[in-house]
């Protein structure tokens, strides 16, 4: 089983950013913890605050991986064209958020990605993305 896992903007800045809501732990040591946690799944990781990079990379998995679990992070509220590479493709897409976008401001209620993706995880922490590789492995 291969997946990878994408972030989108500012989740770079995990650990340092807005501690309060998204936690203090960097996504890097994050992953590592998933490596060993899922011994048998080959991951890979992407990161931009670039959304036509994020297009790309959710084009590029179609065939190469058996799932992706994004985070869009702020492109979730407004990428047309982010909706339309994950509806475009075969593997599935999973939706993942560290904090429930539904408790935040109004603006971040509506995902566009969520009609489209496999599935969508919030509000775990963290946590979503072992939760959203948990629905990938899920035969």
């Amino acid at each position: 089983m291969k997946i990878l896992i994408l972030n989108g903007p500012n989740l770079n800045l995990q650990g340092r950013r807005d501690t309060g809501v998204y936690g203090s732990q960097t996504f890097e040591s994050y992953f590592e913890g998933l490596k060993s946690r899922y011994p048998a799944v080959e991951f890979a990781y992407f990161q931009s605050n670039i959304e036509g990079e994020l297009i790309d990379a959710v084009q590029q998995a179609d065939g190469l991986y058996d799932g992706v679990v994004l985070n869009a992070g702020g492109y979730t509220h407004t990428s047309v064209a982010l909706r339309d590479a994950v509806s475009a493709v075969s593997v599935p897409v999973v939706e993942v958020h560290i904090s429930s976008i539904l408790a935040r401001e109004e603006f971040r209620h509506v995902s566009l990605l969520a009609p489209v993706a496999a599935g969508s995880i919030m509000g775990f922490g963290l946590n979503s993305y072992r939760l959203g590789i948990e629905a990938l492995l899920i035969d």
